[in-house]
């Protein structure tokens, strides 16, 4: 599972989401806004846009931070094992 830490009028966050757009891998990722959650925005209020993937078993979890383009964030995926884009 792909999570998206975002916050509503974030232009950065968008971007974040149009790269996953890019890499066909869009419909993988559940956006979050952490302004509603007191404990996410005290962990990604001043980082956001954070990408990350947690595997279904939990035994799995990494974080992707902003900044990082088309390169960085495939990089990412293959390092984790994630083929959504394959």
């Amino acid at each position: 599972m792909l999570t998206l830490y975002s916050t509503e009028g974030c232009h950065l966050c968008e971007m974040a989401f149009q790269l996953t757009e890019q890499l066909n891998i869009s419909h993988h990722v559940n956006a979050v806004d952490i302004a509603f959650d007191d404990e996410l925005f005290s962990r990604y209020g001043v980082t956001i846009p954070v990408l990350k993937f947690e595997s279904s078993d939990g035994s799995q979890s990494s974080e992707l931070n902003w900044p990082f383009g088309l390169l960085e964030l495939n990089d990412w995926l293959k390092k984790n094992g994630i083929t959504y884009n394959s």
